[in-house]
């Protein structure tokens, strides 16, 4: 693949990430943050990079878990 491309993908990964920093509300920032992970996701996976494919699925998973459990505290307060 080409080095722009796979290049571009992680530059488009952090520029996603540094916005959901500037981002007020903690669901806004961890929905934001969680597509951010998944394009660092296959960032990692086009240069064969396992420690950046396995921090960024855990981090998936917590961003994952905390919406959930953000998503059911609105419910039950609705």
């Amino acid at each position: 693949m080409d080095p722009f491309l796979i290049d571009s993908i992680g530059y488009a990964a952090l520029v996603i990430n540094l916005y959901s920093m500037s981002t007020k509300g903690e669901y806004k920032l961890r929905l934001i943050s969680l597509i951010a992970n998944i394009g660092y996701i296959v960032y990692g996976a086009l240069l064969s990079a396992p420690p950046i494919i396995i921090g960024c699925t855990i981090a998936v998973l917590l961003h994952g878990y905390h919406i959930r459990r953000l998503r059911i505290n609105k419910h039950s307060n609705d």
